[in-house]
């Protein structure tokens, strides 16, 4: 691919220099010495790159970026000015250019930017031949052998109304698996809904999923319909099952035993059809001796068991992972599709993932924001040390869950109530942590 660039300065002198010097470095360059000459050059040159002056008579440097970003989206935009100030800068990297220098211009520094900026030219346009992943919510990424046997497993819960026990380390895809044997079941245009048991103390998880009277509680001020009823013919997801309270356990087993239950507060019995997949990363077999998870709620969940495994252990997933959660932040950020310099999926690949696929999607979407030009390069990419993680393993899940929510309750300044809104949890289920990690 030809590397053509158009050169933007109304100062005659720093166009010649910057052209002789880019010409004998492999460039093909075009020069310009206004904006509006810049823009009727542009259709007939064809460059991939512009490198213009911010400060120029006619438009300046940021209008030409605007007017590019127009007429001419697929042009790579290069700002350079003596007038470093903040403004300048934010309002350019806003406008997309892919990089912005201060004068006086390194030469160095220049040819190595223009070299980075033509290499992710090169990388996005083989991206583009690559068809994009379906968004179907029942569509798993992986093709790993633990993954295809997960596949399997899917499909034999698909077929059938039996309850499903997903097991996996926090941020493994639990609620994704669900969403997947919902989608692929008979039951597919019925809702599916899901509930996060370790967000709700028992009494108002018991109203959540079956409802309530008026009165039957201060704040009942009219009756409500619980999860199980909103949830028809569908599928409900209990998640985080393990975190529940015994008294809750055993309305749920009745639940499932006979297909009924009562709102809060309510003499009478209701009906409910919904198929109900649970998931935990608790191991419950030990709940189960320590007598915090019944044993016959357990079997009665257990009737098809699906383990996800650690993103650790399923590594040669993470480039489809990582192309189909650079598509998912396009559409939530409204941007082009981010593509992964061969550095950043690197440093993905030797990264241990104690969060799993959720810290995956956090790191991948932070890099989409601080990236420029759509390409996602190592130094984008914000996680711990690979050689750290390795010398202490992986940290405990309760490790991770005492770190975050003690810089939860740092960055609340101790307001206990704020920190609960922030981790998504209860006023107890906070109290509960702080006294069980002695915060």
């Amino acid at each position: 691919m030809d590397k053509k660039v158009l050169l933007v300065d109304d100062d005659a002198a720093v166009r010649a220099a910057l052209s002789d010097a880019l010409s004998a470095s492999g460039f093909v360059v075009d020069a310009a010495d206004c904006a509006a000459a810049a823009l009727a050059m542009v259709g007939k040159s064809n460059p991939g790159v512009v490198v213009s002056d911010v400060r120029m008579p006619d438009l300046s440097g940021l209008d030409l970026l605007r007017e590019l970003r127009t007429r001419a989206p697929d042009v790579d935009v290069i700002l350079m000015t003596a007038f470093d100030d903040m403004p300048t800068v934010v309002d350019a990297m806003k406008q997309g250019a892919a990089e912005f220098l201060v004068k006086p211009l390194d030469l160095d520094d220049l040819q190595r930017t223009l070299e980075r900026v033509f290499a992710d030219r090169v990388l996005r346009q083989r991206k583009k031949a690559i068809r994009p992943l379906a968004g179907d919510p029942g569509n798993l990424v992986g093709r790993t052998p633990k993954m295809i046997e997960i596949y399997k497993l899917v499909g034999q819960a698909a077929a059938t109304r039996a309850t499903v026990l997903i097991r996996g380390e926090s941020g493994t895809g639990k609620e994704l698996v669900a969403h997947a044997i919902h989608a692929h079941s008979a039951a597919a245009a019925e809702p599916f809904v899901p509930v996060n048991c370790a967000a709700l103390p028992s009494t108002l998880l018991e109203s959540e999923l079956f409802g309530h009277v008026r009165g039957s509680f201060t704040g009942a001020v009219g009756n409500r319909r619980g999860r199980f009823a909103l949830a028809g013919g569908g599928t409900i997801f209990l998640d985080e099952i393990g975190d529940t309270a015994l008294e809750f356990q055993t309305k749920l087993l009745r639940v499932l035993q006979n297909g009924e239950f009562q709102p809060v507060g309510s003499e009478s019995t209701e009906q409910t059809s919904a198929r109900v997949i649970a998931a935990t990363h608790q191991p419950l077999e030990t709940l189960i001796v320590e007598r915090r998870f019944r044993e016959d709620l357990y079997y009665r969940l257990r009737v098809i068991e699906i383990v996800i495994p650690p993103l650790r252990e399923r590594v040669s997933d993470i480039p489809p992972l990582a192309d189909h959660m650079l598509q998912r932040a396009a559409a939530a950020l409204s941007t082009p599709v981010a593509v992964l310099a061969p550095d950043a999926l690197a440093k993905l690949m030797a990264h241990l993932w104690p969060g799993n696929v959720r810290e995956l999607e956090n790191c991948l979407m932070r890099a989409v924001v601080v990236a420029t030009g759509g390409v996602i390069r190592a130094e984008h990419l914000s996680m711990s040390s690979p050689a750290s993680a390795q010398a202490s393993h992986v940290p405990s899940l309760e490790d991770l869950e005492r770190e975050h929510v003690a810089r939860i309750l740092e960055l609340a300044q101790g307001h206990k109530g704020h920190a609960a809104d922030l981790l998504g949890v209860s006023r107890p289920r906070l109290n509960r942590l702080i006294e069980k990690y002695r915060l």
